[in-house]
C-alpha cells in the first residue's frame, strides 16, 4: 500500500484508476478520499485434511485448538481457523519458527500460511475476525499486511458470517484495519489506508 499511497498523494497522479502489473496479473487500484481500494479477485479456499499436514499444524499454531483448516490452490495460501474459544491475545502471542514450517512443507504447494479467528461477539471491536500471515517459503516471516491473503479470508469468512461487507484486522507487531466489500459481480474490493515508510530517488 505504501507504493500505492506514493503514486495519489506524492506524485500527484490525477488518474482515476492505477493499474499495476504483479506476478499474479494486473491490480487495479482507485482512491476514494483518505482510502485506497484495491480490486481482487475473491479467492474462496477448499477444507483441507488436518491429518495429512498435522506436523506442519502443529508448527504453526502449537496446541491452541483448531476450527477449520482450508487450502486456497489459486493462491497457494493454507488458512487455519482456530477455534472460538481462543482470543486475540493468542492469536498474538503466536510465534512459529520460519526454519521448522520450511522443514514441514516442501512439497512447493504452500507458499503463505494464514492464522484467522472471528472476531468477539459480545464487545465492540468491530472487526469481524483477525489474522496473521506467514510466508517463509518467500523470504517473509511475517507480512505485516496482505492483500492476497484477505482475498483468501472475505471467500471463506463471508459465507460464515452470511455478510458481503467485513471489517478486519491483521495483527501483526504493525497491524492494520481491512474494509472487505464483496461486490455484485463477484470481486472483492480491499479497502484501506496507506503510510509511506520510504522514499528515496535512483539516480541511472
Amino acid at each position: 500500500m505504501t507504493v500505492l499511497k506514493a503514486q495519489y498523494h506524492h506524485t500527484e497522479n490525477i488518474n482515476p484508476v492505477v493499474v499495476f502489473e504483479t506476478m499474479s496479473g494486473d491490480l487495479y487500484v482507485r482512491q476514494h478520499e483518505e482510502s485506497l481500494i484495491m480490486d481482487f479477485p475473491l479467492n474462496k479456499p477448499k477444507p483441507q485434511d488436518q491429518h495429512e499436514i498435522k506436523d506442519l499444524l502443529k508448527a504453526a499454531v502449537g496446541d491452541l485448538p483448531i476450527q477449520d483448516v482450508c487450502y486456497s490452490p489459486s493462491t497457494k495460501k493454507l488458512m487455519i481457523r482456530l477455534a472460538d474459544t481462543c482470543d486475540r491475545s493468542e492469536l498474538i502471542s503466536l510465534r512459529p519458527e520460519a526454519e521448522t514450517l520450511l522443514r514441514n512443507e516442501t512439497t512447493g504447494k504452500i507458499k503463505s500460511l494464514i492464522v484467522t479467528l472471528k472476531g468477539p461477539q459480545t464487545t465492540q471491536s468491530g472487526y469481524d475476525f483477525y489474522s496473521r500471515v506467514f510466508a517463509p517459503w518467500v523470504g517473509v516471516p511475517e507480512d505485516p499486511v496482505t492483500g492476497s491473503a484477505h482475498s483468501v479470508l472475505a471467500g471463506y469468512w463471508s459465507e460464515k458470517l452470511e455478510k458481503k461487507k467485513m471489517m478486519a484486522y491483521q495483527c501483526s507487531s504493525r497491524g492494520g484495519e481491512v474494509k472487505l466489500q464483496i461486490r455484485d459481480d463477484g470481486r472483492l474490493d480491499i479497502i484501506g489506508q496507506a503510510q509511506i515508510i520510504l522514499q528515496g530517488t535512483f539516480k541511472i
